[in-house]
């Protein structure tokens, strides 16, 4: 689905893998959470870049991103976060915020959250069913710190 898309689902309440709306936008988990807990934090309204937001809206995106990545570690025990904007193969601003864990074997772990080989990246796709209480969890730990 492509992030506009997935934007007016956020918007219409229909996105099943909505974690919550922040000021800035929208939280998502990423539809591969073979790191449990990916997320995806997406701007609204959408811009193409950071460097289109004017200065105040730069500064709540950025504190946004930090939020869900206090989240992140207080609900999964993750050792670390990743945030990156990278906005490539989707040309449109978001954030993605990942969890990083000991657990990981250390040639992925010490490494981009994308090192992964794809086959792993697939594996674990969102689930609803798996990943419903993980939502509830992250919605109330950002909510609590916005």
């Amino acid at each position: 689905m492509s992030l506009s898309k997935q934007v007016e689902a956020a918007r219409a309440g229909i996105d099943p893998a909505l974690i919550c709306q922040v000021p800035s936008g929208w939280v998502t988990l990423c539809t591969m959470q073979y790191l449990r807990g990916y997320c995806i934090l997406l701007p609204d309204p959408l811009v193409p870049s950071l460097n289109d937001l004017m200065q105040p809206a730069r500064i709540g995106y950025l504190q946004d991103m930090a939020v869900v990545g206090d989240a992140l570690l207080d609900v999964t025990g993750a050792h670390r976060i990743n945030y990156a904007i990278m906005g490539n193969s989707d040309p449109v601003l978001h954030a993605h915020i990942v969890p990083r864990y000991l657990t990981e074997p250390e040639e992925f772990r010490r490494n981009t959250p994308w090192s992964y080989p794809q086959e792993i990246m697939d594996a674990t796709s969102f689930d609803l069913n798996r990943d419903r209480d993980l939502i509830l969890k992250l919605n109330h730990a950002i909510r609590k710190r916005l």
